[in-house]
C-alpha cells in the first residue's frame, strides 16, 4: 500500500472535469472548474483575487466552517473562525485589489484538496500559505482551513 500523504504528484487523481473555464460566474453556485489540481480551491482564489470576491459566499455549503490563520511575521497572527459570518468578517476586512494568491503545488485526494501558494503583493512575494478544502457532494465548500506566514517561503 502506498502511502498518499508524501505524494508530491500535482496530477488531480478524482476531476474528471474537461471544463477549461475559471472566471465565468456559471450561476450554479459551484465553483467553475480550473484545469488541473485542486480545481476547487483554484477557483476559489481566482474568484477571492477579483473584483468581486464576495461571489465566493456563492460557493459554500450550509454546514460551511472555515479557519484562517492570518500571521504578519510579527508574532502576532489573526484567526478567523467559524461559520459564513466569519467569512463575511474575513472578506470585509481584506484589502481588495493588492494581495494576488499564486498556486505552487496542489493536490486532490477524494473530497479534499490541498494548495500551497504564495502571496504577492504588486507582484512581490509577501507570504506563503497552504489551503486545505473538503468539497461535497452537490460541489460546494464544506470545510476550509488556511494558514499563512511571512516567515517561510517555498521557492
Amino acid at each position: 500500500m502506498t502511502d498518499t500523504t508524501t505524494n508530491t504528484d500535482t496530477t488531480t487523481d478524482t476531476d474528471t472535469t474537461t471544463d477549461t473555464d475559471t472566471t465565468a460566474d456559471t450561476g450554479t453556485g459551484t465553483a467553475p472548474a480550473a484545469p488541473g489540481p485542486a480545481p476547487f480551491l483554484t477557483a476559489w482564489f481566482e474568484i477571492l483575487d477579483s473584483d468581486e470576491p464576495s461571489r465566493i459566499l456563492d460557493l459554500i455549503s450550509d454546514d460551511f466552517s472555515l479557519s484562517i490563520l492570518f500571521s504578519t511575521g510579527d508574532g502576532n497572527a489573526t484567526d478567523f473562525a467559524g461559520d459564513r459570518a466569519a467569512l463575511v468578517g474575513y472578506l470585509e476586512q481584506r484589502e481588495r485589489g493588492t494581495r494576488t494568491h499564486h498556486l505552487l503545488s496542489a493536490t486532490t485526494l477524494g473530497q479534499d484538496e490541498l494548495f500551497l501558494g504564495e502571496v504577492r503583493r504588486g507582484g512581490v512575494p509577501e507570504a506563503s500559505f497552504v489551503a486545505a478544502g473538503r468539497v461535497d457532494e452537490s460541489g460546494r465548500l464544506q470545510r476550509l482551513l488556511i494558514g499563512r506566514s511571512s516567515e517561510i517561503r517555498f521557492d
